[in-house]
């Protein structure tokens, strides 16, 4: 693993801000999230980024993970790292080395302090003309929600949590640990209160001191005329719950669309092939043509061609972000056909001697007409 494995997991650059780390990972943790993401390797990945966020989103972390990759983020040391820029005089000097780090650095973070939960990603189908013109659908899914017994404190009712007797409200402890070269100091996470600051005396019954329980929620979605498949709707505070007091993440409702047997769309353009025979083509006339707004009348010129093009305004779809209509396209196909009948067969011949053309199918040529033909062509 080299020093940058842990941007990579979220998609940023080693020198992204921590908003740019915490939009990457929100987006991240959605995307493999057990409870919505059941594809194989979904849950290792998302184990990967709630380790690869812990650490970047922690400006001591993140710099030691920076000069000696994850086993300096974890209160480690590499081998061969400590050439060049210490000047090995001792436990002293190592140590306000490694305080930079991890101790006295500031900008660590307050372990009591609200924070928002996470959030979820939700996958709904919806058919062609749903997409169409809009709907509305009811989502299930499980979500980490707030305790209904404690509030979220992790406490027994009647009991409030205080704060940790070992790290006094920190979070973390300071470690010494005898090395080959000197006494090292390293802040490790507080293995009483694991890093809350905070101690719960009596537990909550339900939610066993987590704050959180398992909760079966639905929500209804309103689903606006013209989404595409790939866009998504945000639904605030739909996510999981927070921690200490902070409010629920958001839910995000990706949407997919069934593809039509009629119609294709771009953005608010619907398409539509149209197959005529060759007698509409050439004498014109006038068809029912489908559209997703009910079947409208449509003029087929005379001398209409294969490829054509008719426009059908304000007949497409809704404009998503803007007012209005897009339109329908109908393209023109001219089948000819594979089977005649006598009556047909006789006035095909009668239109080509009106044209002057001479046709003779299925006429083959003898032995001694194809000799000709071919001593004429040398």
């Amino acid at each position: 693993m080299n020093n940058t494995e842990y941007y990579d997991r979220l998609g940023v650059s080693k020198n992204a801000s921590q908003d740019e780390i915490k939009k990457a990972y929100r987006k991240m943790s959605k995307k493999y999230h057990p409870d919505i993401n059941k594809e194989a390797g979904a849950e290792q990945k998302y184990k990967e980024v709630q380790e690869a966020y812990e650490t970047l989103s922690d400006d001591q972390k993140r710099a030691a993970y920076d000069q000696y990759g994850p086993a300096g983020a974890s209160g480690g040391f590499g081998g061969g790292g400590f050439g060049g820029g210490f000047d090995g005089s001792g436990f002293g000097g190592f140590e306000d080395i490694f305080s930079s780090f991890f101790g006295g650095g500031g900008g660590s973070r307050n372990p009591n302090a609200p924070r928002q939960g996470d959030d979820l990603q939700y996958r709904v189908n919806l058919k062609f003309e749903e997409a169409i013109f809009g709907t509305e659908k009811e989502v299930k899914y499980n979500r980490e929600a707030s305790c209904r017994t404690c509030h979220g404190s992790g406490a027994k009712p009647g009991t409030s949590p205080v704060t940790c007797g070992r790290c006094h409200g920190a979070g973390v402890i300071n470690v010494d640990t005898q090395t080959p070269l000197g006494m090292m100091r390293r802040q490790v996470t507080c293995d009483v209160c694991h890093g809350r600051g905070q101690e719960i005396k009596e537990p909550c019954q339900t939610c066993h001191g987590t704050g959180h329980e398992k909760q079966a929620h639905s929500v209804n979605v309103k689903i606006p005329a013209g989404i595409e498949t790939g866009q998504q709707i945000r639904l605030a505070g739909q996510g999981e719950a927070g921690f200490n007091g902070g409010p629920y993440g958001d839910l995000y409702v990706v949407v997919t669309v069934q593809a039509s047997d009629k119609f294709e769309r771009n953005g608010s353009t619907i398409l539509y092939n149209l197959d005529i025979s060759f007698v509409q083509a050439a004498l014109g006339d006038t068809v029912d043509i489908p559209t997703v707004h009910g079947d409208v009348e449509m003029m087929i010129p005379a001398g209409t061609q294969t490829g054509k093009r008719f426009r059908l305004r304000g007949k497409g779809a809704p404009q998503l972000r803007g007012s209005g209509q897009g339109d329908q396209f109908v393209t023109v196909n001219i089948v000819t056909p594979t089977k005649l009948n006598d009556g047909q067969k006789e006035a095909l011949k009668a239109f080509a001697a009106a044209s002057g053309e001479s046709i003779q199918p299925g006429k083959k040529k003898g032995f001694f007409e194809s000799i000709k033909d071919a001593l004429e062509g040398e």
